[in-house]
């Protein structure tokens, strides 16, 4: 009897062991949802709604819920939460703007989930995939390409003698002698600036594939050929009244539709802005964007751009990396349609080659401006972010006001620039 009611036992025990991690498991499965922090409903939220949407029409047992929050909001709450080193409050994944992805990825070790083996890294854009890359792991799940094109008004810059051939493959130095020109010629600017923004000069920087820092991350302001050329360029804005001068994003779009400023070189994500001038269909096209001086710049460049990362510790990881395996790293379709709809150039090249990336776009002049841009994508050269490229920016921007004074030379001012920086980041 002994022996039957230890057998019972043992039984039930096995049993509701079974039971209970069964019951666990379809918790986690069914009824815990994957949490997605993100800002943008318009473009990032949008895009992931899509990829929600395809990924259940043949899973349709798995749910999301997606957090909307504000780009600054989100990043200090998730410093906070991977400070505070605790396993609760944690999405499963999370948008990460990838100039401040190594800074997180540092920071936090062991808190990112390794994706090294879970994704083919070959077949995204290499310069994107680098920039989440620590200790030889791949952490990121590439996501929107900040290819940078020269968009400019062809009907303006026709009138003042200029075609698409002058125009494309330039230097900045000859781009510099246009705006002068056109300035002469129609008492407007070809291009809008805000003396005190980086991101023309990141633009610039990573044309010729530097950095403010070096490939070891330590700060490289005062030697570095590249960063000494665009600070004179943007001086020579200034002294040669090249550039309408704006101070903040609604100035500095807002001379497209006034038609104060003829171009704009930026990150592809700015086509709908441009395309919200809606009485200038027809009139835009796209050239490479100019180059350093530098034989080692190209008419290539980038400018912002995220990535989305899946927490090591979130609820659903395995279900989360699944999920972006399947949408983000095998769904050429998912990329045609995020083009169309939200104008998004994803990292993922095997895409590239899809009929929406050849589709005429009657905003360009039924030129397929995609098919271009995404050729440049692929010559975007490598550069290391590191850690602190807002603090670099503001560096050197506070010290840019002397330098445009005359009040200090070329050297005193990366010198105090670099100073500056060096300060900041100890």
């Amino acid at each position: 009897m002994k022996k039957k009611a230890l057998s019972l036992l043992l039984v039930l025990v096995m049993a509701t062991c079974l039971f209970a991690g069964g019951a666990t498991e379809t918790a986690t499965s069914d009824e815990t949802p994957i949490t997605i922090w993100a800002w943008d409903p318009n473009f990032n939220i949008s895009i992931m709604q899509e990829a929600i949407s395809r990924y259940q029409a043949t899973h349709p047992d798995a749910k999301f819920q997606i957090v909307e929050i504000a780009k600054a909001d989100l990043e200090q709450k998730l410093h906070t939460t991977l400070a505070a080193k605790t396993k609760t409050g944690l999405p499963d994944i999370v948008l990460i703007e990838d100039y401040n992805a190594q800074k997180y990825l540092t920071s936090y070790p062991g808190q990112f989930a390794d994706l090294t083996k879970s994704f083919d890294y070959s077949k995204f854009i290499k310069s994107k995939t680098d920039i989440g890359v620590v200790g030889g792991k791949n952490y990121s799940v590439p996501f929107d390409s900040g290819v940078t094109g020269f968009f400019y008004r062809t009907d303006l810059l026709s009138k003042a003698g200029y075609s698409a051939a002058d125009l494309t493959n330039i230097t900045w130095s000859r781009f510099c002698e246009i705006a002068a020109d056109y300035h002469k010629k129609t008492g407007r600017y070809l291009f809008a600036n805000g003396k005190s923004d980086g991101g023309l000069m990141r633009v610039m920087l990573q044309s010729a594939g530097q950095w403010y820092f070096d490939k070891d991350g330590k700060p490289n302001l005062v030697n570095n050929a590249a960063i000494r050329e665009a600070v004179q360029l943007y001086k020579r804005f200034i002294d040669e009244d090249l550039a309408y001068p704006t101070n903040g994003w609604n100035d500095w779009v807002g001379a497209l539709y006034t038609s104060d400023a003829a171009s704009i070189s930026s990150g592809v994500w700015i086509v709908g802005s441009i395309k919200a001038g809606k009485d200038q269909s027809g009139l835009w096209a796209v050239a490479p964007i100019p180059r350093l001086s530098g034989t080692s710049s190209v008419n290539a460049s980038n400018l912002g751009g995220s990535s989305w990362y899946i927490l090591q510790n979130g609820p659903k990881r395995a279900a989360a990396i699944a999920f972006m395996n399947e949408i983000y790293g095998a769904d050429k379709e998912f990329y045609q349609t995020i083009l169309l709809n939200n104008g998004a150039i994803g990292s993922y090249t095997p895409a590239f080659e899809g009929d929406a990336f050849a589709k005429k776009d009657a905003f360009f002049g039924n030129y397929p401006i995609y098919a271009d841009l995404s050729k440049w994508a692929e010559m975007i050269p490598m550069v290391n972010i590191g850690q602190y490229t807002y603090e670099a920016d503001a560096a050197i921007m506070a010290n840019m006001e002397a330098y445009y004074a005359g009040k200090a030379t070329l050297d005193q001012t990366l010198q105090a620039a670099e100073a500056q920086l060096k300060n900041s980041i100890q």
